[in-house]
């Protein structure tokens, strides 16, 4: 019996061979893809569903593919020859709210904001804030360890997270963590498996570290600056200050003329850089003037509202810059992280780049945080040899400055050549020990994060 009549035998009509739907599996929102088509995408419902299929998948000894909303950006859910796609998408509901201990139980497939729009009505919401929250699922959140605008000030997946239900590569189901606000019994695996992108096992459920909606106002602050080097020297200055903002994004002038574009925006002042800051909550105000001082004193032209409206007005701008930069071309965005004192300086080396291998780098980044955002943009489906050329020099120079790799995409496909440059051979071999422990057959996304290719 071949794997997709096992399938078809064990799970019925959710086993999906349509052209359409195969070919989709093959992408995701990095502009890249497989090399051909998967067998089979399963669109489970149920943990059930899951199980069965890993047990299909261990018994012929057939990769497997974990995808929820296909909306990642460095390709750790793109499927291909001989592999099934396990689709979480369909498994979407919230099983629990529990507003007296601040927690909830949900499935994978819920999408971010949807999730938030229903835990609003109980004057709750889960902090992560990816700039893709409205197509981007909760289950896709905790296998890329997804952060967002929020991150600086509210923390990111790892944080909202105090248990996960995972189905291991051969059907047994786990449940990892705890509903405690406290918990270090034995091995955090846990946070072992946010942010393993689908190589340890199937995450079928979530409990959610809730927070209480923010009450207070809410102040937008924007600051104009001559140059990107500037704005990110104004950006660190308001980080040593001591506020705390809730949002800090750092748009270059490349970028912000691509947005306004895009936008049908009047055109920004040439060469100009911008910082969008919100600061929320009953010290807002007091935050927004001393922000604002801070930015005026290290030569920003600053503007500040009060306006809800306006502010979210303004952060449109910066959610549009992946829908911005696509429509350039096919975008090769990358994501690395420096501490936020080295902001200034990677900027430096992002110019540095553009000059010697004369490629032009829009790059945003959540100053906030230090997570840069540069982007690669050229024409056709391969990733020309000059921009992996600087990509790498990008990558290297990230983590000389004490960064690393990733914030917040992943490793994935697009990565993995770099990773053992970042962790060094000895921790590289044990993540990959760890990786054989929860999948001997290594059947759970093959050639993606530990790839050696």
């Amino acid at each position: 019996m071949t794997v997709r009549a096992a399938l078809r035998e064990s799970l019925g009509d959710i086993v999906d061979v349509t052209e359409e739907s195969l070919e989709s599996a093959r992408a995701d929102r990095s502009g890249h893809s497989s090399s051909g088509r998967p067998l089979a995408v399963v669109h489970a419902q149920s943990v059930r569903d899951v199980q069965e299929t890993m047990r299909i998948a261990t018994a012929t000894n057939t990769p497997v593919v974990v995808r929820g909303a296909g909306t990642g950006l460095a390709g750790g859910a793109n499927a291909g020859p001989g592999e099934i796609v396990l689709s979480t998408l369909r498994m979407n509901r919230v099983l629990e709210v529990r507003a007296d201990d601040l927690f909830a139980v949900v499935e994978p497939g819920i999408l971010n904001a949807e999730l938030n729009t229903l835990l609003a009505a109980q004057g709750l919401w889960w902090p992560p804030d990816p700039a893709s929250r409205d197509i981007s699922t909760v289950g896709g959140n905790i296998a890329t360890g997804a952060g967002g605008l929020l991150c600086a000030k509210y923390g990111v997946v790892r944080d909202a997270v105090l248990a996960i239900d995972l189905v291991r590569a051969d059907g047994r189901l786990l449940h990892l963590g705890h509903r405690s606000v406290k918990g270090v019994t034995g091995l955090d695996l846990t946070s072992l498996v946010i942010g393993s992108e689908g190589t340890l096992g199937v995450v079928v459920g979530a409990t959610l570290k809730l927070r209480r909606l923010v009450e207070g106002e809410v102040c937008t602050i924007t600051a104009l600056f001559p140059t990107v080097r500037a704005a990110a020297v104004g950006s660190a200055a308001v980080t040593a200050s001591g506020a705390q903002p809730a949002i800090m994004e750092l748009i270059d002038a490349t970028s912000l003329v691509a947005i306004h574009s895009y936008l049908d925006l009047p055109s920004p002042p040439t060469a100009t850089s911008q910082l969008t800051i919100q600061t929320d909550g009953p010290a807002a105000a007091a935050e927004a003037d001393l922000i604002a001082a801070v930015l005026r004193d290290n030569g920003g032209d600053v503007t500040l509202t009060y306006d809800r409206e306006e502010g979210e007005r303004l952060l449109t701008i910066r959610r549009s810059m992946h829908s911005a930069m696509a429509a350039l071309g096919t975008t090769l965005i990358e994501d690395v992280s420096v501490p936020r004192s080295a902001l200034p300086a990677m900027y430096d080396e992002i110019a540095r780049i553009e000059r010697e291998y004369e490629l032009t780098i829009p790059a945003i980044a959540h100053a906030g945080d230090g997570n840069l955002h540069p982007n690669f943009i050229f024409e056709g489906d391969e990733v020309p040899e000059q921009v992996w050329a600087a990509a790498d020099d990008l990558f290297r120079s990230a983590i000389s400055l004490g960064g690393t790799l990733t914030g917040e995409h992943g490793i994935g496909i697009l990565k993995s050549r770099w990773l053992a440059a970042e962790l060094g051979d000895d921790q590289w071999e044990l993540q990959r020990e760890i990786k054989r422990v929860f999948d001997p057959l290594g059947i759970l996304n093959p050639g993606k994060v530990f790839s050696v290719a």
